[in-house]
């Protein structure tokens, strides 16, 4: 892949440019989750399963829809799956002390608090209450710490599936990202500052964009390498991206979609991403769509972080 073509390009030289490569979230979780279901087995051999809980609080939907889905994941895996459903008028004091139980639960290697929270509780004390060591999010502040020194730590796992989606595109490069230039544009404690530490760990020349960048698109043609994670659907367009770039499109926005766009022939909601795929794929190198790029990883990921958390334990 060329990803050192030149930042502009005529109207003619656009429209010549090939449809860049789809990047396949599908099968890089599924052969990460492979990965994972042969080592889980081989740590239950040991005597090891794997357990990981995952607390939901309230009754929103789409959190439901993300809990079961890794849930299933997880069972699939052949990892013990913990549930804890609580009501939404739970109370903080309650909260914590499930998360102190469960920090005191041998057979729990990782414990997931589903955000966001209602909120008369706070989310800052109930994710610093879970034991660092079983923290699989990747938000406790003492792995957070260790991310951004470079130490080995339980990262976040969104950013962490990008990365190996990043290492996948560029196998021709044996996955080595030293030297590129990346742009982020975002810079959410979920994602666009972890996402920076471990391009920076890559050995990439780093830009984060946000709100208050000036020239972000100027900035952004200059990149190798784009991580969109702003939630604004569809922002970036075709004249921020540098030809053959790889767009990495973290956004996942519910938009509405006219009956006539439909292919129902009904109104209804679609979901988009914060790329202009249609157009920044007639630019780009590699990119991944919504859905079915970023958004399989970040659950792949979860379970390689909830294997590596139980090895650390049964040592």
């Amino acid at each position: 892949m060329n990803t050192q073509a030149t930042p502009t390009a005529s109207a003619d030289e656009t429209l010549a440019q090939p449809t860049a490569a789809v990047i396949d979230g599908k099968a890089a979780s599924a052969r990460l989750l492979k990965e994972v279901t042969a080592e889980v087995a081989s740590l239950a051999q040991q005597g090891v399963i794997p357990g990981l809980a995952v607390v939901l609080v309230g009754e929103d939907p789409a959190s439901q829809v993300y809990v079961r889905n890794k849930l299933k994941r997880t069972v699939e895996c052949g990892m013990q799956s913990f549930e804890h459903v609580l009501p939404s008028e739970t109370r903080e004091a309650e909260l914590l002390a499930l998360v102190a139980r469960l920090n005191a639960d041998p057979e729990v290697h990782g414990i997931l608090v589903q955000l966001p929270l209602p909120t008369h509780i706070q989310e800052d004390a109930v994710l610093e209450a879970i034991d660092p060591a079983k923290d699989v999010d990747g938000f406790h502040r003492m792995n957070v710490g260790a991310l951004v020194q470079g130490a080995d730590a339980l990262a976040p796992c969104t950013p962490t599936g990008c990365m190996r989606l990043l290492r996948d595109t560029f196998a021709e490069r044996g996955g080595d990202l030293s030297g590129l230039h990346a742009v982020i544009i975002g810079r959410s404690n979920i994602v666009g500052k972890p996402m920076a530490s471990l391009l920076l760990a890559a050995n990439c020349s780093v830009t984060q964009l946000h709100s208050r960048s000036q020239n972000p698109a100027e900035l952004c043609r200059q990149a190798d390498i784009v991580v969109a994670a702003v939630g604004r659907p569809n922002m970036i367009s075709a004249d921020w991206i540098k030809p053959g770039a790889v767009v990495i499109d973290v956004g996942i926005n519910r938009i509405a979609q006219s009956a006539e766009q439909s292919p129902t022939g009904k109104a209804r909601t679609r979901l988009v991403g914060d790329v202009d795929f249609a157009a920044v794929s007639k630019i780009a190198g590699a990119i991944t769509p919504v859905p079915g790029g970023v958004g399989p990883m970040t659950i792949a990921c979860l379970l390689a972080n909830t294997l590596t958390a139980a090895r650390r334990q049964s040592a």
